[in-house]
C-alpha cells in the first residue's frame, strides 16, 4: 500500500500532466443535492485518499485523508475509546466534504460545526501546489476561508481534527413538549448543562416536539438496535428513555436516512425485510435518489397525480435560537414539511464564508422532502420563501442543495469580498468554478 506522500505526489503528477483548465473530482460518493448537467472538465481521481493516518490519543487528535468516510474514521477512533468531536449523521459523508461544506451533529451545541474541530489541513490548489493551513501560519486566511467553499478554492487532501473521549454506551432521554416557545427555551437551557454530551430533536407537529438528550455512560441495562427492523425516529415517540452503544448512537439516523427511507417504501416491514440490513443505509438511498434524478420517475408519477407544482425542498438552515419558534411557525404555515430535525449549534469562531456570531446559539432546522401543490408557482417558490425568512431572522443556509439567490444577495450573505480575495490568491487561474456558479447557477 502506498503512503500518503506517494499518493499525494501521484495526484500532483496527474494534475500537472493533464494541462486541464477546469478541474473536478472523480469520487464514488456525494452528499450534494444539486442536480447539474455534466460539464467537460478534468476529473482528478481522489478515491485513494481514504485512509486514517494517525490517532494521537494523548493529544486528542486524528490525522486523516480527505476522502475518508466518517464510518471508517469513527470505527478507527472508537477502538481507542475516542471519536471525532463532531460526527455528521450519515456514514457516507467524508471528512473533506464536511470541512469544505458544513457538517453538523448532536455534539455541535458544544463543539460547533465539523470545520470548527479541525486543527490543520493540507489543500491541493488548482495549479498542483499544496499548502498547509493552520490557524496561525501564513495560510490562515485559507484555513478560515476553506469551510463553505465547496471545492472552489482547492481540495482537502489531509485533515487533522480534534477527538474527544467516549464511553461504551449513550443514555438517551426524550423530553416531549407541546409548545414551541417552551421547547426552544429548554433546548437553550440544556445547551448550558455541563453533563450533557449530545442534543438534538424532532418536530412532528405544532404540539408534538421532542428533545433528545444524550449522555455517555459506562454501563447499560439493555441496548436497542436500529440497524434493521426497528426505526429510530419512530422510537422517539414511544419511549422516554433508551440506551444505545456509542457506535449505534453515532449512526442512529443513517439506517433510515433520518425518515426519508419512507419514500422508497423501506419502512413497510415486508419491503424492509426484502431490502435487508445491508441496503438500509444512506449509501443505498443516495444511489436510488441519483437514479430517480436521472430518469424522473417520481416527477412523472406526480404529474399523473395532477400536481401542477412539484418542488424538492431539501435544506438545512441555521437560525438564532431566540428566533427559532418564529421560524418554525413560518415553516409550518408556508411549507408544511414534517418531521423536521432540530440540532442546536454553539459557534466557536469566525469563519469567513459561513459567518455566524461566535458564542451565539443557533438552531439547525433540517427538512428534506418534496412540496406538491395542485396550484402553479414559480420555480423555486418554496425554497425562496425559506431563503428570505432565514435571512430576515439573522440566520444562514447551507449550500449543499438548491439555492435561488441573486448574485448580489449571495455575495452579501456569504462574504463575497473576502471570497474574491481568497480566489485571487489561491485560484488565480480559475481552475475551479466560483462559489456562486457552483452552488446557485444550474448550467
Amino acid at each position: 500500500m502506498s503512503s500518503y506522500t506517494e499518493r499525494r505526489q501521484a495526484l500532483i503528477r496527474e494534475l500537472r500532466a493533464s494541462g486541464a483548465k477546469e478541474l473536478g473530482l472523480r469520487k464514488s460518493t456525494s452528499n450534494l443535492f444539486r442536480d447539474r448537467a455534466a460539464a467537460p472538465k478534468q476529473r482528478l481521481d481522489v478515491t485513494p485518499f481514504d485512509h486514517v493516518l494517525k490517532v494521537d490519543a494523548q493529544h486528542g487528535w486524528v490525522e486523516v485523508e480527505g476522502m475518508t468516510p466518517y464510518d471508517v474514521l469513527a470505527a478507527t477512533t472508537l477502538q481507542q475509546n475516542l471519536m471525532p468531536c463532531v460526527v455528521p449523521q450519515l456514514k457516507s459523508i467524508t471528512i473533506g466534504g464536511a470541512v469544505a461544506g458544513v457538517g453538523i451533529e448532536a455534539s455541535s451545541f458544544r463543539r460547533g460545526l465539523a470545520h470548527e474541530t479541525m486543527l490543520e489541513l493540507e489543500v491541493l490548489l488548482g495549479d498542483g501546489s499544496i499548502v498547509l493551513c493552520t490557524p496561525e501560519n501564513e495560510h490562515r486566511d485559507l484555513f478560515y476561508g476553506f469551510p463553505n467553499s465547496y471545492g472552489t478554492l482547492g481540495y482537502a487532501l489531509r485533515v487533522r481534527a480534534q477527538t474527544t473521549p467516549t464511553k461504551p454506551y449513550v443514555k438517551v432521554t426524550y423530553l416531549r413538549h407541546t409548545d414551541p416557545s417552551a421547547y426552544f427555551a429548554q433546548l437553550a437551557e440544556l445547551c448550558r448543562t455541563p453533563d450533557v454530551d449530545f442534543l438534538d430533536g424532532v418536530v412532528f407537529s405544532a404540539d408534538e416536539l421532542y428533545i433528545c438528550v444524550g449522555r455517555f455512560v459506562d454501563a447499560a441495562p439493555y441496548t436497542s438496535d436500529y440497524t434493521f427492523e426497528s426505526i429510530y425516529y419512530c422510537s422517539i415517540r414511544s419511549r422516554d428513555l433508551d440506551y444505545l452503544t456509542t457506535e449505534c448512537y453515532l449512526w442512529r439516523w443513517d439506517t433510515d436516512w433520518f425518515w426519508c427511507s419512507k419514500n422508497l417504501g423501506a419502512q413497510i416491514p415486508a419491503v424492509r425485510r426484502l431490502l435487508g440490513r445491508d441496503r438500509l443505509n444512506s449509501r443505498f438511498y443516495t444511489k436510488v435518489m441519483r437514479f430517480n434524478s436521472r430518469w424522473h420517475l417520481t416527477r412523472l408519477l406526480d404529474r399523473l397525480s395532477g400536481f401542477r407544482h412539484r418542488e424538492p425542498v431539501i435544506q438545512d438552515v441555521d437560525v438564532p435560537i431566540e428566533r427559532a419558534a418564529e421560524f418554525l411557525d413560518f415553516f409550518r404555515r408556508e411549507v408544511g414539511i414534517l418531521p423536521v430535525w432540530i440540532c442546536p449549534i454553539g459557534t466557536r469562531g469566525c469563519w469567513t464564508l459561513y459567518p455566524m456570531d461566535p458564542g451565539k446559539i443557533y438552531v439547525n432546522f433540517g427538512f428534506w422532502d418534496v412540496v406538491r401543490r395542485h396550484s402553479t408557482h414559480a420555480p423555486g417558490h418554496f425554497n425562496r420563501l425559506v431563503e428570505r425568512k432565514v435571512r430576515e431572522l439573522g440566520g444562514i443556509k447551507s449550500l449543499y442543495s438548491d439555492s435561488y439567490y441573486t448574485a448580489d444577495e449571495f455575495w452579501e450573505i456569504y462574504n463575497g469580498k473576502a471570497y474574491l480575495a481568497l480566489k485571487q490568491r489561491y485560484d488565480p487561474g480559475g481552475a475551479f468554478r466560483n462559489l456562486y456558479e457552483k452552488c446557485v447557477l444550474r448550467k
